[in-house]
Parts: C-alpha cells; structure tokens; sequence
C-alpha cells in the first residue's frame, strides 16, 4: 500500500474533498490532523517547504501540495502512477 501522509484541519472542505478523492482510488492514507497542535503544524510546513494551507498532501517521498494539486494530477492522468510508484517503494 502506497504510504501517503495528509495534513488536515477540522471542518475543511478541501481536506474532506482530497481524502474523499483518495478513498475512491482505493488507497489508505495517513492523516494526521494539525487541529490546534502547534508543533506538528511546525513540522507540516517545514516538510511542505513553507506551504501552510491545508491539506498538505505528500505519497511517499513526493510533496503533491494541496487539494487543487492533488486532483490535478489526476486530471492529469499522472496519480495513479504516482500512487503506483508509492506503492513500490
């Protein structure tokens, strides 16, 4: 299974919308939810290179960003290898 890690918030639209995205491919995720946690949101923008929106998304060692990103590549036709690829590794 694909290692993918996804920072969220509570009640946000677009964390919902790029988990539900990643439900549908079939994949599970990790998702670790910055809600009031100072620190872990630290260590979020830190490894997302000072992105600071949520989601931030990231399948293995790739940084995909945020939601927009995320369905962008699929749109693409690029995340189904990237999950493929994630898989692998």
């Amino acid at each position: 299974m694909a290692n993918i890690d996804i920072y969220t918030v509570h009640y946000c639209p677009y964390c919902q919308d790029a988990k539900e995205l990643l439900s549908r491919k079939g994949v599970s995720y990790h998702e670790i939810d910055v809600t009031g946690k100072r620190d872990v949101r630290k260590e979020m923008i830190k490894r997302a290179n000072g992105r600071s929106t949520y989601p931030q998304i990231f399948i293995g060692a790739t940084h995909v960003g945020g939601c927009d990103d995320l369905y962008a590549l699929d749109e693409a036709g690029k995340l189904d290898s990237l999950l493929a690829e994630a898989k692998r590794s």
